[in-house]
């Protein structure tokens, strides 16, 4: 089935894909294209961010990454981001409710007690 941008999948990545940054940011600074590429390569092609950088700028706004160098490559500079403390908070707290809802949608989903 093709994939909309109204099909459940899509919102769901579009929902997501900070929240999926931030998880791949845990492991060490990454640029962005790093990111994006181990994402895909990790879920074989399945989960991509075509958005990327609108992403790590507003995580940056909202202070839950940060710039932790920058080189030169081919002329053009390339940021490492890194996550910052509260943005760990913010992912531990985002992961903890997600868990709690996800187990929640399964069971009314499958009929099993809340």
């Amino acid at each position: 089935m093709a994939e909309s941008s109204h099909s459940f999948i899509a919102y769901f990545k579009r929902m997501s894909s900070p929240v999926i940054v931030l998880s791949t940011l845990r492991e060490r600074p990454m640029y962005g294209y790093e990111i994006s590429t181990l994402i895909q390569e990790r879920t074989e092609g399945r989960y991509t961010i075509s958005v990327m950088y609108p992403i790590l700028y507003r995580l940056e706004e909202q202070g839950y990454i940060e710039i932790a160098a920058q080189e030169v490559v081919d002329g053009r500079v390339r940021n490492y981001y890194q996550l910052t403390e509260a943005g760990q908070d913010y992912l531990d707290r985002t992961l903890a409710e997600y868990r709690a809802i996800s187990d929640d949608f399964r069971r009314l989903t499958e009929g099993g007690q809340l």
